[in-house]
C-alpha cells in the first residue's frame, strides 16, 4: 500500500466531513433565524387556528416588506412585553378605524372578514369612530373576536414589536386548516386609501378597559407534547429541522365570556410560565 495515497484518502473523508459538519450549522442556523416553531394553546384565533396545533412564523419576510393587512403575525404584546401574542393586521399605517358593535369600518369602509368566528351579540366591545393608525403602527384583531385581548382593548402595535408572520400550521395532520395559512388579499381590495384627515384621536383604548388577558405566547423551554424538535416538510423532497424553545400559546379569558373585574385579573392570569422539560 502506498502510505502517500494511504494519507490522501484520508484527508479527503476528514475535510469531507468537516465541510458537511460547517455546511449543516451553518444551513440550521440560516434557518433558525428564519424560521420559529410556535404551539398554540386556546381558541382566541378561532376558527382559523386550534388549540394545540404547531405552526412556523417566518421572521424574514418582514425584512423586505411591510406587513399586509390579513397577515397572522406573532408580536411583543405592548401591554405586557414579556409575552408575545398572536393576531391578525386589520389596520394599516394612516388607516382610520371605526368599530360599531360587531362591525369594523376601515376607511369608511366595511370590512368583509370570511375568517371571524361569529360572534355572541351580548358580549360586544365598546364602539369608536375614525381613530387613526400612526405611521409604523398597526392594528390588530384575534379572529375570535368575543375572547381576545387586541388593538380594541390596548391600542395600536408599533412595527417593531413584530416577531414575524405565520406562514405554516404543521401539526397535527389532517386538520382543516393544515399547511399554508390562506391569502386573504382578495378580501381586501375594496379597502380605499386613507383619507386626508385631521384627527388626534389616536389608536383607542376600550373605555371599560377591559382585562382579557389575550393570546399569549411566551418562551418555555419544552412545550406541554414534548415536542421540542419538530421535522418539517416545506416543500416537496425538502425537510427542515427546527429545533429548540416552542412558544406557547395561552387563552385569556373568563370561563364565562364575562369581563373580569380587577380583583379577578389575578385568577385569570395572563403569564404563561416556564415549564422544565420532562427529561
Amino acid at each position: 500500500m502506498n502510505p502517500e495515497l494511504d494519507f490522501e484518502k484520508r484527508y479527503r473523508l476528514v475535510r469531507e466531513v468537516i465541510e458537511t459538519i460547517v455546511l449543516t450549522v451553518l444551513m440550521f442556523l440560516i434557518i433558525r433565524l428564519a424560521v420559529q416553531n410556535f404551539q398554540i394553546q386556546g381558541h382566541s384565533m378561532e376558527p382559523s387556528f386550534h388549540d394545540q396545533e404547531l405552526v412556523l412564523v417566518d421572521k424574514w419576510t418582514y425584512l423586505f416588506h411591510a406587513p399586509a393587512r390579513g397577515d397572522v403575525i406573532v408580536f411583543v404584546a405592548p401591554p405586557q412585553p414579556d409575552q408575545d401574542y398572536i393576531k391578525r393586521v386589520v389596520g394599516l399605517p394612516g388607516d382610520v378605524v371605526t368599530v360599531q358593535g360587531t362591525q369594523v369600518y376601515i376607511n369608511g369602509k366595511l370590512l368583509q372578514e370570511p375568517y371571524v368566528k361569529p360572534y355572541n351579540q351580548g358580549n360586544q366591545y365598546s364602539s369608536f369612530t375614525n381613530r387613526v393608525i400612526p405611521p409604523n403602527d398597526y392594528f390588530v384583531f384575534g379572529d375570535n373576536r368575543n375572547g381576545s385581548s387586541d388593538s380594541r382593548d390596548w391600542g395600536c402595535l408599533p412595527r417593531a414589536n413584530i416577531i414575524g408572520r405565520v406562514g405554516l400550521v404543521y401539526w397535527p395532520f389532517g386538520q382543516d386548516n393544515t399547511g399554508l395559512i390562506p391569502n386573504y388579499s382578495s378580501t381586501y381590495t375594496s379597502i380605499p386609501v386613507p383619507p386626508k384627515t385631521n384627527s388626534t384621536d389616536i389608536c383607542p383604548i376600550s373605555p371599560n378597559e377591559r382585562l382579557f388577558t389575550g393570546s399569549a405566547l411566551h418562551s418555555s423551554p419544552a412545550s406541554s407534547s414534548n415536542m421540542e424538535n419538530a421535522l418539517v416538510l416545506l416543500m416537496p423532497g425538502l425537510f427542515v429541522f427546527v429545533s429548540g424553545n416552542p412558544l406557547r400559546w395561552k387563552q385569556g379569558k373568563s370561563d364565562n365570556d364575562e369581563v373580569p373585574t380587577q380583583e379577578a385579573a389575578s385568577s385569570v392570569g395572563s403569564r404563561v410560565e416556564q415549564k422544565q422539560s420532562d427529561d
